[in-house]
């Protein structure tokens, strides 16, 4: 710092005594202003406080001393004695003002040593910036002044300034302590202290990003060969961290990084100007090439001195991933000081991208994340190397190793921050909306002429494009294994308690398993190809039971019923789920044996019947499911057929098919399930034929389903008292599987978001009809129609019950509450007629006119009891040419649409929000794409 200490006119945040510095945030009264405490106050570093003294400013309201002696000698003293005397001091610093100033550079060693004990008026390193613009000029040497409350004179107003960029020796000492971490900084910098400055002293707090994000370039540009150099990064990486979100969440600031800094320039002339880029792609590029530094946060491929070493900028990246996997084959070796460095870069790198999280969520796809577009585009030369590094690091990580008991506790893992790390920087990097997307031709336009590439170009992301164009089958293996891998960890079962690594960024996976698939249709091919499927299966109908009572992993229900919706529409995955179901993972699920079919039906009927009352949005998607797998099931065992019994039994009550205007579509889902395996897996389904003779009522019932208004009004009046959940009576739930604990509700207080209504399953899928080869014809929507048997209203909300007002596809998506719904709508015996008329009963009422009396006459004549005669029976009868003819096999396919595109953007932030909570980077800053709520 310059000794004479800032002597130009006002600033416009001066005018106010330096006693007094800015407490609260925004409100509705503006800035409310404080007297500061006198007690010892933390500042930058020991150099900091000595020079500050030296130049005549203290600007705690302790008064202004200009001997520099005084400070100096305070920082020699210190630094000889024992810390509990620094404490000891500062703590008397309010009886004597000048002691404060000369123990002033004990006080960063006290606030890192006791910043849990720190209490809202304690030194705060932010502050410094506010103050420093308020500072007096210096006094002559032995003169102190004491500015009394109050604000301060027109003359003093007069004398204040900004800090100049150009005062290195002030701006380096936000960085040039060797001894802070991430925590430190968040600590050291509070929240309403970054506000106070950007509210007071704008010009210092963009002075601080460009003075960091400087320091980047020049890291990035020398190659960080001296420790120094690497300490000063990573502390401007902290700082910045630290500050971005409060960038972003005041709307006047949120263009201060895309602007060029005039006069930023050493020239200071009007070129550099014109030439300068904005400061947004100056921090991305310098993270980008950090990110690729030798001895820094990558192998060096020499023996490096400072004389030898490698030009950062003549470097192959290529050569530098950070993992083999997907396009590397070789595996450097393990450096934890590398992953440390690449962790807290990556966290910067997602700061930045989460200027998403202050935006309102909006359907227009034209909004694309500035950041998020500029990092991945060709302007960044590390593109390829860097989704590579982070792709492979992933599906690499092995959390368990060799399987050494408690291993997770005898050695700390520093590969699993950065694995987190680089999933939620993959899944940010991948949010593209694919439903609008055309693929350009070289001249900008979406024509193409039989001279252009065969593979038409990819999208201008080029984390998308390069995902996209991933081909190669042991790449897709890598993938597929890695991805399983890491979902399954949760699962593992050991005989010890807790002695195996258990992993908490599932969710972030399942973002990212449905990129690939989405992106990828060479990917999602492979996954069905074989019953390596299963192995994604299990884990995703493990997490979806183990969240049905959570009412904060609402989102986490709905990624993995979207996975399991976007798999079901390919006929393979109907398929693979014939496949015995052997691996007994603990789920707090009934004993069966058969087949993953069974284990999905009956997972599915367990979320219904005994899942949150948020979950009924899903019953549609659940059920479209099932449809979708129904023709390919070979056999059911005993527990899933009645499971299927139970939930038409449930859904057919008339109280139930009366109370909401699309509740009867659950109805026709499940008649098309029974329809698909009578029509096209008979022979091996006698579990569920017996089922279906045994509760033959449900089907009469339905047939004769009372359509005048006095039936209808004597129907409803079980719904004027509470709602029950569904009963489980007759289910034959049985006993749970060893080892299965029940699903357990949030605990009160935990934190959730919210998240934005999802399409209802009319916009989320599109029919296609299979013809008698296996391939798949779409079918054209009736848009002139009403809703058609299989479609479900598009104002079905993920955090409301289902409405029971008439949605109309042109009409935006809202919310409406269950009681205004229901004074618009009211059952009548037209809307009844209008669907009972389209139940599509005729095949199995033909099968129970066939069976019924051949089973009751077996069971007359031989006289049985015992359903395993007459399951034999029914094993061996057929019903060829008795049978109406079959239907052709309608399955409904997810379709890209821009709706669940943000449904997607609003749960990844969350998901990214509530994980990074060391340090808490947004915790209480001003989001805007999503609330945070307390269950």
């Amino acid at each position: 710092m310059r000794r004479g200490g800032p002597t130009a006119a006002g600033s416009g945040d001066g005018g106010r005594d330096a006693a007094s510095v800015p407490r609260a945030g925004r409100g509705a009264g503006g800035t409310t202003w404080q007297p500061a405490p006198a007690r010892c106050r933390a500042l930058p570093s020991p150099r900091e406080a000595s020079a500050a003294v030296g130049a005549g400013g203290d600007s705690r309201g302790w008064g202004l001393n200009g001997d520099v002696a005084g400070g100096a000698g305070g920082a020699r003293l210190a630094r000889g004695r024992g810390m509990h005397k620094g404490r000891k001091r500062a703590r008397r610093s309010q009886a004597d003002p000048l002691s404060a100033a000369r123990w002033r550079p004990l006080a960063w060693k006290c606030c890192k040593e006791s910043r849990r004990e720190r209490r809202g008026g304690e030194a705060d390193l932010l502050l410094l910036l506010l103050l420093h613009a308020q500072l007096p000029s210096a006094f002559p040497p032995g003169v102190r002044a004491s500015p009394a409350p109050g604000p301060a004179s027109p003359r003093a107003a007069r004398r204040l300034r900004p800090v100049e960029a150009t005062d290195d020796a002030f701006w380096d000492q936000f960085w040039a302590d060797t001894a802070t971490s991430v925590q430190d900084v968040f600590a050291l910098v509070p929240a309403a202290e970054i506000r106070a400055v950007r509210e007071e002293s704008p010009s210092n707090l963009a002075t601080l990003c460009y003075k960091a994000v400087e320091k980047l370039v020049q890291g990035a540009e020398s190659g960080c060969h001296t420790e120094k150099e690497r300490q000063i990064v990573l502390n401007c990486s902290r700082l910045l961290t630290r500050i971005l979100p409060y960038i972003f969440e005041d709307p006047d600031w949120r263009g201060f990084f895309w602007s060029t800094v005039p006069g930023a320039g050493r020239g200071g002339g009007d070129e550099d100007d014109e030439n300068a880029r904005p400061l947004a792609e100056s921090l991305l590029l310098a993270v980008a090439d950090l990110l690729f530094c030798p001895d820094f946060t990558v192998q060096s491929h020499r023996r490096s001195t400072v004389d030898t070493a490698e030009d950062i900028h003549s470097i192959d990246s290529c050569e530098y991933i950070w993992e083999a996997g997907v396009g590397f084959a070789h595996s450097p070796q393990p450096n934890y000081i590398h992953d440390l460095n690449r962790t807290e870069l990556l966290k910067l790198l997602l700061t930045c991208f989460s200027e998403a999280m202050y935006l309102p969520p909006s359907s227009d796809s034209s909004n694309t994340n500035p950041w998020v577009q500029f990092f991945c585009s060709t302007e960044n030369r590390h593109a390829l190397p860097l989704f590579t590094s982070l792709l492979n690091v992933v599906c690499a990580y092995d959390p368990v190793g060799y399987g050494i008991p408690y291993n997770h506790l005898l050695f700390s893992d520093y590969r699993e921050p950065l694995v987190e790390e680089a999933a939620q920087v993959l899944i940010v990097t991948l949010d593209y909306d694919s439903s609008t997307s055309s693929s350009p031709t070289v001249d900008g336009t979406t024509t193409g002429t039989a001279m252009d590439d065969v593979d038409p170009p990819g999208p201008d992301n080029l984390f998308v494009n390069y995902l996209s164009r991933i081909h190669r089958e042991e790449d897709f293996q890598f993938i597929l294994k890695g991805v399983a891998r890491l979902l399954s960890n949760p699962l593992v079962q050991t005989y010890l308690p807790n002695s195996a690594k258990k992993i908490q960024f599932h969710q972030e996976l399942l973002v990212l398993f449905w990129k690939l698939c989405d992106f990828n249709k060479k990917f999602l091919f492979f996954v069905l190809k074989s019953s390596d499927v299963l192995d994604i299966l299990v884990p995703v109908l493990y997490f979806l039971n183990d969240a049905r009572a959570d009412q904060s992993r609402v989102g986490l229900m709905h990624i993995g019923v979207f996975i399991l919706l976007l798999l079901s529409g390919e006929r393979n995955f109907g398929v693979r789920l014939n496949k015995p179901y052997s691996v007994r993972v603990p789920m707090d699920i009934p004993v069966f044996t058969g087949t993953h079919a069974d284990l999905l039906i009956i997972v599915f009927h367990k979320i219904i019947t005994s899942g949150h009352q948020r979950l009924q949005p899903l019953f549609d998607c659940l059920l479209t499911i099932i449809v979708n797998v129904s023709p390919y099931l070979k056999s059911l065992s005993m527990v899933a057929a009645n499971k299927l019994l139970h939930l038409l039994e449930a859904f057919s009550t008339t109280w139930f098919l009366f109370s909401a205007v699309q509740n009867h579509h659950l109805v026709f889902f499940l008649l098309e399930v029974f329809n698909n395996i009578i029509q096209y897996q008979f022979d091996g389904n006698s579990n569920l034929v017996y089922a279906v003779i045994r509760k033959r009522n449900v089907f009469h019932q339905l047939a004769n389903l009372p359509t005048d208004s006095q039936s209808i009004q004597k129907g409803l009046q079980r719904k004027k008292k509470p709602p029950e959940p569904l009963s489980r009576t007759n289910s034959q739930d049985g006993a749970s599987m060893e080892g299965s604990r029940p699903a357990a509700p949030a605990e009160p207080g935990t934190l959730k978001t919210s998240l934005v209504a999802t399409p209802g399953i009319d916009k989320l899928t599109e029919k296609s009809q299979v013809s008698e080869d296996g391939t798949m014809r779409s079918l054209e929507p009736e848009s002139s129609q009403p809703l058609p048997e299989g479609n479900l209203p598009s104002a079905v909300s993920d955090g409301e019950p289902w409405s029971g007002e008439v949605s109309h596809p042109q009409r935006d998506r809202r919310r409406l509450s269950s009681a205004s719904s229901c004074a618009q709508w009211a059952p009548t015996p037209d809307w009844v007629m209008s669907w009972k008329s389209k139940l599509p009963l005729q095949t199995i009422m033909r099968l129970l006119q066939v069976l019924v009396p051949q089973v009751e006459k077996i069971c007359i004549d031989k006289g049985l009891t015992d359903e395993s005669e007459i399951l034999k029976f029914l094993q061996h009868g057929t019903l060829v040419g008795l049978l109406p003819v079959p239907h052709p096999i309608l399955i409904r396919k997810y379709q890209a649409n821009s709706g669940t595109a943000m449904w997607f953007r609003t749960y990844m932030w969350g998901v990214i929000y509530l994980r990074n909570v060391d340090p808490p980077i947004w915790y209480d800053t001003d989001v805007k794409l999503f609330e945070i709520q307390r269950v």
